[in-house]
C-alpha cells in the first residue's frame, strides 16, 4: 500500500501536494456551505473539454505528424533547433503549453541523440519550455491561468488582446534574439518522414469540437451545451479516449480552488495577500509564482484584487525562473530527467540562468510600457 502511494506521489507530485494542502487548510477553515463557491465551474467545464479534444487530436498522431511534417524541410541543426523552439511557441497558443511541451519535447530528444545534437541539448529544451510558457500567454486557452483570470474576471476579447498582444511580440523578439546566437552549427542532419495520420477522418470532428471550445470560451456557446455536445460526441464516436482520459490537471486546480478559498478565509493571510497586492501586484504575481507556481498563484491573489491586468501578466511572466514557477517546466524537466545521458546539473544551471534573464529582461519591460505608463 505505502509502495503504491510512494509512486502515485512520484507520478503526481503536483496533485499530491496540492490535495496535502487542501487537506491541512481544511483543518483551518472546516467545510462549511461555502466550500462549493470555492469552485470556478465554468473553467473547470471548459478546461475538461479543452483537454478532451486535445487528447484526441494527441491520439490521432496530429501534432507529432506536423511537427514531422516541418522536419521535411530541415537540412541542418540549428534550423532544426529553431523549429523545435517557434513550435513549442506557437502551438502553445492554441493546444495549451502543457500539451506543446508533452508532444514536442520528446520528439526533441529523439532527433537529439539521432542527430547528434546532444551538446546543445540542455539549451534547446530550456528554450523550448521558455517559448511555450511565452507563446501560451497570447490567448485565453494558451495555459490554465489565462483560461481561469479569463473566467473569473468576466474578461472580453478586446480587454484581454490589448494588454497580452505587446508582450508576446517583446517574447517573441527577445527568444529569437537569445536562440539564434547560442543553438548549434548548421551542421547536416538526415531528413526525417512523416508518420501518417491514425483514423484522419476524424480531423474534422476533433476540429469541429475545438471550435465549439472556442465560441464557448468568448461566451457565444453556453457552458453547459459545450459540456454536453463533447460528452455525448466522443460517447459516441470515441468511448475509449473518455477512459483514457488525464484528469489530474483537473483534480489539481480543485485542491487549488480550495486551498485559495480557505486561506482568504484566513484574516491574517487576507490582510498581508491584501497589502503585497496594493504595493505591486505585477511584482506579487511573479514572486508568488516562483514559490507555489503560476496556476494556483493566479487562483489564490485573483480573490485579493480587481487589477486583473497587472495580475494576469504577472502569473504568466512568472512562469519563468524557477522549475516550479510553471507546471509545463517541471514536464520537461521530467521529460529531460527520463532521455538517456541526461545531465540534471548542467541542465537545472542553464534551465536557471536562461529563466531569470528573459524573466528580468521581460519584467523591465512590462514595467516601462504597461505599469509604469
Amino acid at each position: 500500500m505505502l509502495k503504491k502511494l510512494w509512486n502515485f506521489f512520484r507520478r503526481e507530485t503536483v496533485l499530491s501536494l496540492a490535495f496535502i494542502l487542501a487537506v491541512l487548510s481544511c483543518f483551518l477553515v472546516p467545510p462549511d456551505g461555502q466550500y462549493p463557491g470555492y469552485l470556478d465551474k465554468d473553467t473547470l467545464l471548459t478546461l475538461f473539454c479543452l483537454m478532451t479534444v486535445v487528447a484526441g487530436f494527441q491520439e490521432m498522431g496530429l501534432f507529432r505528424w506536423v511537427g514531422q511534417t516541418l522536419l521535411r524541410r530541415i537540412r541542418s541543426q540549428r534550423q532544426l533547433a529553431l523549429m523545435l523552439v517557434f513550435l513549442c511557441f506557437f502551438s502553445s497558443m492554441l493546444i495549451t503549453n502543457d500539451v506543446s511541451l508533452l508532444t514536442f519535447v520528446p520528439l526533441g530528444l529523439l532527433l537529439s541523440d539521432l542527430t547528434g545534437m546532444d551538446a546543445s541539448l540542455c539549451r534547446t529544451v530550456t528554450l523550448m519550455t521558455i517559448a511555450a510558457n511565452l507563446g501560451s500567454m497570447l490567448t485565453p486557452i494558451g495555459n490554465p491561468q489565462n483560461l481561469y483570470l479569463y473566467g473569473a474576471y468576466g474578461l472580453s476579447a478586446g480587454d484581454f488582446f490589448p494588454v497580452v498582444l505587446p508582450l508576446a511580440g517583446i517574447s517573441l523578439a527577445c527568444l529569437t534574439a537569445t536562440a539564434l546566437p547560442v543553438l548549434p552549427r548548421d551542421l547536416q542532419i538526415p531528413p526525417v518522414h512523416p508518420q501518417p495520420l491514425r483514423q484522419p477522418g476524424k480531423l474534422a470532428l476533433y476540429g469541429a469540437l475545438f471550435l465549439l471550445c472556442l465560441l464557448t470560451v468568448f461566451r457565444i456557446l453556453p457552458y453547459g451545451l459545450l459540456t454536453v455536445l463533447v460528452l455525448g460526441t466522443l460517447a459516441a464516436v470515441e468511448p475509449a479516449l473518455l477512459r483514457k482520459l488525464d484528469v489530474s490537471l483537473l483534480c489539481t486546480f480543485i485542491c487549488f480552488f480550495v486551498v485559495s478559498g480557505n486561506l482568504g478565509r484566513l484574516p491574517a493571510v487576507h490582510g498581508f495577500l491584501q497589502s503585497l497586492l496594493e504595493r505591486s501586484t505585477l511584482l506579487t504575481g511573479v514572486l508568488t509564482s516562483q514559490i507555489i507556481s503560476n496556476v494556483p498563484a493566479a487562483v489564490l491573489l485573483s480573490g485579493f484584487t480587481d487589477n486583473w491586468r497587472e495580475l494576469l501578466l504577472g502569473v504568466d511572466i512568472g512562469g519563468l525562473g524557477t522549475p516550479v514557477a510553471s507546471l509545463a517546466s517541471l514536464i520537461t524537466l521530467k521529460l529531460y530527467l527520463r532521455s538517456p545521458g541526461a545531465r540534471p546539473a548542467r541542465y537545472l544551471a542553464v534551465f536557471t540562468a536562461w529563466n531569470a534573464a528573459l524573466l528580468a529582461v521581460l519584467l523591465a519591460a512590462v514595467w516601462l510600457t504597461s505599469v509604469g505608463a
